[in-house]
């Protein structure tokens, strides 16, 4: 769970690590770039930027996810991880798009009309090797708090970092390419960087249609529901249930049942129940809001036996 005591949260902390680490990787490929002659790296560099951009988004959106609820927003604000999970997936969609455009144009430009970009020198072929260590370490660290916190932006936002890197090889391979395969092969670069904006385009629907899902309510999967639904049947008390309804809130799990038991029992003892069913889920699901509906399993509904309508027409429709 988050620790809401703590200004710091890890999910802050680790946004913030790929946000320094972005900004100096942008300033490092841009100045290797113009040393090296290199307008791969040169773009590379600018996409560090941003990246730059994309890292303050997750930042802010983490921040307010790692609120609690308050008197505004009475189910916490997991809602906001979620929406830097689908802006992520919006960012890397159009930047996909930008860079196979613009390789696109290269490619062009060289087999039509042969112009060749310049060779590299060396010193671009380093900081793009650095750079990939750089991203991979940045995507596995991420990941790894990403799964622990159970956070849907962290696992996007590693995703972008693993993205990052596949860019970089792109550039890697076409900085190699022109170094030693001769100015004939020199179109690797936007051939290769053709291919990974694809991989980017893809992954980034990968990363944004979980998002939308989850904004539009979307069910949890059928074997978390089928598991929930078995935890609940299993509770000592309940003799079966009805409209089951889940869905996601960030990385907590939201819970709507009506439960059946034993129509004599007392409040307390229905109390108990639901008590019961609720620490049973937590301890699956670390992170659960539940609402549970007591609801007689035989006999008359409480409307019926006296005489209210309750709101409605008054008939148990279970």
């Amino acid at each position: 769970m988050n620790s809401t005591t703590n200004n710091i949260t890890p999910e802050s902390r680790c946004t913030r690590v790929g946000l320094i680490t972005d900004a100096a990787l942008a300033v490092a490929k841009i100045a290797a770039g113009i040393a090296g002659r290199s307008s791969a790296m040169i773009a590379d560099g600018v996409h560090s930027i941003g990246d730059c951009a994309t890292d303050s988004v997750v930042l802010a959106m983490v921040t307010m996810g790692a609120r609690g609820e308050n008197d505004k927003y009475r189910y916490g604000h997991g809602k906001f991880e979620t929406l830097a999970a689908m802006l992520i997936g919006i960012i890397m969609t159009v930047i996909g798009v930008q860079l196979f455009t613009g390789s696109a144009t290269d490619v062009w430009q060289a087999a039509v009309h042969g112009v060749q970009p310049s060779r590299p020198e060396p010193v671009a072929l380093v900081m793009a090797i650095v750079a990939i260590a750089s991203k991979e370490a940045l995507y596995r660290y991420t990941s790894s708090i990403g799964k622990r916190m159970e956070s849907k932006a962290l696992g996007a936002y590693a995703w972008h970092h693993r993205t990052d890197a596949l860019s970089t090889l792109a550039t890697l391979l076409g900085i190699a390419g022109a170094m030693f395969l001769g100015e004939h092969w020199r179109v690797l670069d936007p051939i290769a960087a053709m291919v990974v904006s694809v991989l980017i385009v893809a992954m980034a629907i990968r990363i944004a249609l979980p998002a939308v899902e989850e904004l539009l309510e979307k069910a949890l999967p059928d074997d978390e529901v089928a598991h929930i639904a078995t935890i609940i049947d299993s509770t000592p008390g309940v003799r079966s249930h009805h409209n089951l309804r889940t869905r996601r809130n960030g990385h907590v799990r939201v819970v709507d049942v009506h439960v059946k038991v034993d129509g004599d029992i007392t409040v307390a003892v229905a109390h108990e129940i639901t008590t019961c069913i609720e620490r049973r889920l937590t301890a699956d699901y670390s992170r659960v809001i539940t609402y549970i509906h007591v609801e007689p399993y035989q006999g008359q509904s409480c409307c019926e036996k006296h005489d209210l309508s309750c709101g409605s027409d008054g008939k148990d429709h279970s």
